[in-house]
């Protein structure tokens, strides 16, 4: 009984996970315009699964660090009800985190779970030495690091537009509106007037008045191109196409992140072989993604910064290339963490950024950790 407990907390946290965590990794494809949110939601889908399975070969340090090893002692750490406390209590975290629109962190929830459990179980004998090397030093300076460092990729890509005269360009819209008008309430005259004009306008539908206007969108409703060509390609498409595979990147960087860490949580209780357990992790992550990610995704993709195509690119770049070295060398960062710092220290440079977002993100994780450590306390008290 507490071995299928077990499997359905891991794969109920695998499922909020997915849910809060997969749109970051294309969350500036969406905010800049390139893409709708059902494509992009595909490719962060496939490119997340994809690192999920890769994590077998890359970052199997992250199995370890999140089983509850070295915290607690390893009799209690390989405890089907210590490990079911831990990840429901993260899962419930993170689905209340997503309920609100919030993009919080699945390695803060698991920390404050580890740490709930870890009390309620052996008390004040929790190694918080570890605890402090091995999770909050980590966790607390990597999103300072993404602050200045996609601030400065995009201040870099900023001067070298600016260095080879590549100029950006906003967009009017302009266009006919075609007003209906009912020909049954007219006189004869009035009928033959109207087809006059009507045909001037457009022959091609003389039941319609045709009224050219020019409209100006809101700002979200517009795009910042690019101009000129770069190796004999058009700038904005290859720009475009750069964006794209930085968001791939970020995706995958993802799912090579957290999918160690919840799959940990099985194969420390013997319940999965590590292949089977990542695989199945993945699965629900995905399923997750697809099903749930809507309210974080418009947090992440239009109200920390606004986003042209720069900015994305930038953050992206930033993100996937500090979460990929975290993972290869089993650091435990949240994608979550940079993925914003990475945005906010972009919306810095170009004054764009959305305090008031900030403030209630920075909030969110402040009580991420608590939160998940009476959940986690709660539940291991009630399954004793």
């Amino acid at each position: 009984m507490l071995f299928a407990l077990l499997l359905f907390s891991a794969l109920f946290l695998s499922f909020n996970n997915g849910a809060n965590d997969n749109f970051k990794g294309v969350a500036t494809l969406y905010g800049s315009g390139i893409l709708k949110y059902r494509p992009a939601i595909i490719i962060a889908t496939i490119c997340t699964f994809l690192g999920s399975v890769c994590a077998l070969f890359i970052a199997n340090g992250l199995v370890s660090s999140f089983s509850g090893k070295g915290l607690v002692p390893s009799h209690i750490a390989s405890g089907t009800d210590f490990l079911i406390a831990v990840s429901f209590a993260a899962g419930l975290t993170v689905l209340l985190a997503t309920r609100f629109g919030f993009p919080i962190s699945t390695t803060h929830s698991l920390v404050g779970g580890l740490i709930g459990a870890g009390l309620m179980a052996v008390g004040w004998d929790v190694n918080f030495t570890k605890l402090s090397h091995a999770f909050f030093i980590p966790l607390l300076v990597s999103p300072f690091i993404a602050v200045a460092l996609g601030a400065c990729v995009y201040w870099l890509f900023t001067h070298m537009r600016q260095y080879f005269s590549i100029n950006k360009e906003t967009c009017i819209c302009i266009g006919e509106q075609t007003t209906p008008i009912p020909v049954h309430d007219l006189n004869p005259s009035q009928t033959q007037t109207l087809l006059t004009q009507s045909m001037m306008h457009n022959p091609d539908n003389p039941y319609s008045q045709v009224q050219a206007k020019i409209l100006i969108a809101d700002q979200n409703q517009c795009r910042d191109l690019y101009t000129g060509k770069v190796w004999g390609m058009q700038l904005q498409r290859l720009l475009d196409s750069a964006h794209i595979f930085s968001a791939a990147a970020v995706s995958f960087a993802r799912g090579l992140n957290d999918t160690p860490k919840i799959a940990g949580l099985l194969v420390a209780a013997n319940l999965f072989d590590i292949r089977y357990g990542l695989i199945l992790v993945g699965v629900f992550m995905a399923m997750g993604g697809l099903l749930n990610a809507r309210r974080v995704a418009e947090t992440m993709s239009k109200k920390i910064t606004t986003i042209n195509h720069g900015q994305g690119l930038s953050a992206n770049l930033a993100t996937s290339f500090l979460v990929i070295v975290a993972s290869k060398f089993g650091v435990p960062v949240s994608t979550t963490h940079v993925s914003v710092g990475a945005l906010f220290g972009i919306g810095v440079v170009s004054r764009q950024q959305n305090t008031k977002t900030i403030k209630s993100i920075l909030l969110s994780w402040l009580i991420t950790l608590p939160v998940a450590m009476v959940f986690s306390a709660t539940i291991f008290w009630l399954i004793q």
